[in-house]
């Protein structure tokens, strides 16, 4: 019999009711919460979570609440997965519950606005003493959910602390490796959403295959240029949380980044396009933040410096693709 944890997971978004599914699988003791009571309600009634992830059965073992004290306290590991703007907020109501020896793992991918910091520098700065853990990769929660075949990776201060997750979560459908390179795995998570809007916005103006290609091959030497300035190592952006991660947002019509970009690509409103996906759009947030620590290091980053641009309606989409293409000529590999 396996050894059976309790886990609280803070977030009934789609990722979080997938991996939730995935820990019950195991035998574990699951404790799913949501900020709204209605929403608890209507996935007890239904027996699904039918806004983020319709058609699929939750296990009856999935405990529900909208109590945050009861989803955290008494638990061997916590589950963030809330949006990556609301982490703090959320991490600090929960502080006052959180034993810190317990593991928190976030499954967020996004950078503060505001402070420009990585989710693990806001998690540290709530508490200090926190054992965090990343996880993240080519993950749809759709086929998490469905058991389709999926690899992932965890990253960690501590190697040990990233090799207990990795056991915690692993299955015959769930793979997980460890990375030893927090900076890169959160860095490429995050970043990655910013070219899948590139490459949304691409598809919606029916640029085809050739542009949409080149749009992921410079996203991810811009990712890999701003990940080094930042202490990031250039493998891991090469690996399951960079290029994996960019090659399932880029191409998936799971991609909720991808589909807006789309929307806006065929002339849809940025605010209006967020509106019809109808749920969290990171990569329009990552792009703002992402855009000022270009600024900051002085990193030539023109695909996200575009994107940003389009968002807030100071370039449209189809004279980007001008600007990006009638850059000055350079060798590939310039300034990686």
């Amino acid at each position: 019999m396996y050894n059976q944890k309790k886990i609280g997971v803070i977030g009934a978004g789609s990722f979080g009711t997938a991996l939730a599914m995935v820990l019950a699988g195991k035998g574990h003791h699951v404790t799913v919460w949501a900020r709204k009571a209605e929403h608890i309600e209507e996935m007890k009634m239904t027996g699904e979570n039918r806004h983020y992830l319709p058609d699929v059965k939750l296990p009856a073992e999935i405990e529900l609440t909208a109590d945050l004290e009861q989803a955290v306290s008494g638990k061997d590991y916590l589950l963030f997965a809330v949006p990556a703007q609301s982490f703090r907020g959320v991490m600090m109501h929960a502080a006052e519950f959180i034993n810190p020896a317990v593991p928190v793992i976030n499954v967020a991918k996004g950078i503060e606005k505001g402070t420009l910091k990585r989710l693990s520098q806001v998690a540290e700065e709530v508490m200090p003493e926190l054992r965090y853990v990343a996880l993240s990769g080519p993950s749809h929660a759709e086929e998490v959910a469905r058991q389709l075949p999926t690899t992932v990776a965890v990253a960690a201060h501590s190697h040990d602390l990233a090799e207990e997750v990795q056991e915690l979560f692993f299955t015959d459908r769930f793979r997980v490796y460890t990375n030893e390179d927090l900076i890169g795995v959160e860095l490429g998570g995050a970043l990655k959403n910013i070219i899948a809007l590139g490459a949304g916005i691409s598809d919606g103006l029916g640029f085809g295959d050739n542009a949409k290609a080149a749009m992921m091959t410079r996203g991810i030497t811009e990712m890999t240029r701003l990940g080094l300035t930042m202490g990031a190592e250039m493998n891991t952006f090469s690996g399951l949380t960079g290029i994996g991660d960019l090659i399932v947002t880029c191409t998936s019509m799971h991609s909720r980044n991808r589909r807006c970009g789309i929307l806006i690509g065929e002339g849809i409103e940025p605010a209006d396009a967020t509106k019809r996906i109808g749920m969290v759009v990171e990569g329009i947030s990552t792009a703002e933040a992402a855009y000022a620590l270009a600024q900051q290091y002085n990193i030539e980053m023109p695909i996200t410096e575009s994107i940003y641009k389009v968002i807030h309606g100071e370039l449209d989409a189809r004279n980007a693709v001008g600007y990006l293409m009638g850059r000055e000529m350079k060798n590939e590999m310039h300034i990686i």
